[in-house]
């Protein structure tokens, strides 16, 4: 077995994974790994770090220790390379890690697919948008070496592991930036989500998918995954792999507010396609715009902000545009995921 690398976020689940990170390693290492551990200190240190270690050409595997969040930081530094990205999750959903059938409750079982996993080529999609302003002491996010150049001036590049989606959802998600962190665990999310969807403003937006002709359309979210869950094992887009050769949307057009509180439920089972006028369909390439009070379509962001999110996190303002790319980044999964042929 190669050394691990492991990209250690202190704050994940509460403030935790840092205290029980010297047991772990103790755990690693009775194991036979041989372990290089960086700690983060803060919003997109784990990409700095996992850049480093790359262009190092370090053996072995990096390892993002924390949550989706982690994950997403450095799977960035490491897409379009040939070191494979190992998963210990200590977040809230770690979704990733139910992607690649890795556990998220059982230590042991993680590690083994460290030492055992099969290292298999996963999709990613390219977001290209404005960068949304700062939020609390998250910070408006700037160009990135690694994500590469936009191809729009003034806008930003991220790439997406897990899930990005846009409405009501990302408006929840921005609100966990400056709001309710005194909350632990999954309740802060329904406390955002009943405290946030009766304030909701509503909106159409245009939206284009492929080659077809943009409409503009009445509007409560839309979110385009790599896996089937996020949001802790909410089975948003059913049927949706990492190694599909296709995108995925699943677009919710305008819901009541009852039925985005009511939304939850179905959506737990993948049982939400089809309620409510949800639809779900194939797509490589996803634009969406503002539209205003009057009904024009800008090519620049509008005072009503329609966040885009990128792997949990409302970083882009749309205009925005998403490209579904195959075999992006080398990722450590367990042996046997329902997905994956070998």
């Amino acid at each position: 077995m190669g050394p691990l690398h492991c990209i250690v976020n202190p704050a994940s689940r509460d403030h935790t994974c840092g205290k029980r990170w010297p047991n772990i390693v103790a755990k690693l290492e009775s194991r036979g790994f041989e372990i290089n551990s960086y700690i983060t200190e803060g919003v997109g240190h784990a990409s700095e770090l996992a850049w480093k270690l790359r262009n190092d050409n370090v053996e072995g595997l990096i390892v993002a220790v924390g949550g989706d969040g982690t994950v997403h930081e450095v799977a960035s530094a490491l897409r379009g390379g040939d070191i494979p990205m190992g998963i210990l999750p200590f977040g809230s959903g770690n979704d990733y890690a139910i992607t690649q059938g890795i556990s998220r409750k059982n230590l042991d079982l993680a590690i083994d697919v460290l030492a055992n996993g099969v290292d298999r080529r996963c999709a990613a999609w390219r977001l290209e948008g404005f960068p949304a302003t700062n939020a609390g002491d998250y910070p408006s996010p700037k160009p990135n070496e690694w994500d590469g150049e936009a191809k729009d001036k003034g806008r930003v590049v991220r790439w997406v592991f897990l899930e990005s989606d846009a409405g009501i959802t990302s408006a929840i998600s921005r609100a966990k930036l400056y709001r309710a962190k005194w909350i632990k665990g999954g309740k802060k999310y329904t406390y955002l989500g009943i405290t946030t969807i009766p304030f909701w403003q509503r909106r159409k937006v245009w939206l284009k998918l492929d080659d077809a002709e943009g409409q503009i359309l009445d509007f409560t979210m839309f979110a385009a995954t790599t896996g089937e869950t996020f949001g802790g094992g909410y089975q948003v887009c059913p049927g949706v792999t990492p190694v599909d050769e296709s995108g995925t949307i699943v677009y919710a057009p305008r819901l009541s507010r009852i039925a985005m509180l009511s939304l939850m439920g179905p959506m737990k089972k993948g049982k939400h396609i089809g309620k409510w006028g949800i639809t779900q369909q194939k797509a490589n390439r996803i634009e969406i715009k503002p539209v205003d009070k009057d009904g024009n379509i800008s090519e620049s962001p509008l005072d009503l902000s329609t966040w885009v999110q990128a792997d949990g996190e409302p970083v882009i303002v749309s205009p925005a545009t998403l490209e579904w790319h195959t075999e992006q980044l080398l990722v450590r999964g367990a042996v046997d995921v329902p997905w994956a042929s070998e």
